[in-house]
C-alpha cells in the first residue's frame, strides 16, 4: 500500500534542502558503521511482541511483556511471547537484515489492537533503560498530554544514560510524544531508496528519513507482507544507530546523531573539510 503519511513530506524532491555536515572522519558512512555488523549491542523492539522463530528475526536475547494491572501498577512477565500484530517482528527482521548481530529483545506494551496504555509505555521505557539497552526501536508514540512530562523525563533519562531512542513519528498529523524530543532520534519514511540511505531534516518535527515505503517486512507465522508507514522507517536508522555502537561503542546518543547527520544523502562537506 502506498499513501501520504504525515511528516515524510519534508523529505520529497526539491524540499529536501542541504545541510552542512560537521567535519569528520571521510567518509563518513565508511568511518561510522563499515564493516560493523551490531555484535555486542542490545537492540529493544518496544512493540507488539517479536516473533522469535521467524526465519527472518532468528533468536531473541530476552523477552518481556509489560501490562497494566487492575490498581494501574506495571507488571513484567518475562519469558518469550506472542507477537499480537505481526508490527514488532516487522520492525525486528528490519533490524535483523541490516545489523545480523545485534542481541535482539521483545518488549511488548501494545496489545492486539495495535495501542497501548501510555502507562504501559512508560514502563516499557523505564524497563529498557534499566536493562541497559544500548538501542531501542519505538515504531509507536503516545498522543497523551497527560504522559508528557513522564514521557519527556523518561527520554532524557535515556539521552543522559547512553541509551539511544529512535521513535517513528506518527502517520497521521499531530503532536505525539516522545517522537517530538529532542532527545529521541524520530523518523519518518522516504520513498525509493536503497536500506542504509537516510536523509535529515532542517525543520521540526522530524529529524530524519528512511525507507519506509512500499518495504517487504516480516510478518506473523513465518510470513512476509509490503507494508507502508513511519514505522517501518524507525528500524532501518535504528539498525544504522545499532551497526554504529557496534564499531564505536563510545558513542554518546548526541554523538550518534551527529554522525547520522554527516552520513546523510543531503549533507555537505562544511568549509573546513
Amino acid at each position: 500500500m502506498t499513501g501520504t503519511i504525515a511528516w515524510s513530506g519534508a523529505f520529497e524532491g526539491a524540499r529536501l534542502a542541504p545541510t552542512v555536515a560537521l567535519p569528520l572522519v571521510a567518509p563518513v558512512a565508511d568511518w561510522a558503521v563499515g564493516g560493523a555488523t551490531g555484535a555486542g549491542v542490545k537492540v529493544a523492539v518496544l512493540d507488539s511482541g517479536v516473533e522469535g522463530d521467524h526465519p527472518k528475526v532468528g533468536a531473541l536475547a530476552g523477552s518481556v511483556a509489560v501490562e497494566i494491572d487492575a490498581e494501574g501498577v506495571p507488571v513484567f512477565t518475562e519469558g518469550p511471547h506472542d507477537d499480537l500484530v505481526g508490527h514488532g517482528t516487522a520492525c525486528a527482521g528490519i533490524i535483523r537484515a541490516l545489523a545480523p548481530e545485534v542481541e535482539l529483545y521483545s518488549v511488548r506494551v501494545l496489545g492486539p489492537n495495535l495501542r497501548a496504555r501510555s502507562s504501559a509505555f512508560c514502563a516499557g521505557i523505564r524497563w529498557v533503560i534499566d536493562a541497559g539497552m544500548d538501542v531501542v526501536n519505538m515504531s509507536l508514540s503516545s498522543r497523551s498530554e497527560q504522559f508528557y512530562d513522564a514521557l519527556h523525563s523518561l527520554a532524557d533519562e535515556a539521552y543522559f544514560r547512553g541509551v539511544v531512542l529512535v521513535c517513528a513519528a506518527n502517520n497521521m498529523p499531530g503532536p505525539t510524544y516522545p517522537s517530538e524530543f529532542a532527545s529521541v532520534v524520530s523518523v519518518a519514511s522516504r520513498h525509493d531508496v536503497e536500506p542504509t540511505a537516510i536523509a535529515y531534516n532542517t525543520r521540526p518535527p522530524v529529524e530524519f528519513g528512511a525507507i519506509g515505503v512500499d518495504v517487504e517486512v516480516a510478518w506473523l507465522g513465518g510470513s512476509s507482507i509490503v507494508a507502508t508507514g513511519n514505522s517501518f522507517a524507525a528500524p532501518h536508522v535504528a539498525a544504522l544507530v545499532a551497526l554504529m555502537r557496534s564499531k564505536h561503542p563510545w558513542l554518546s546518543p548526541f554523538q550518534v546523531k551527529t554522525a547520522l547527520h554527516a552520513m546523510a544523502d543531503n549533507a555537505t562537506p562544511s568549509p573546513e573539510q
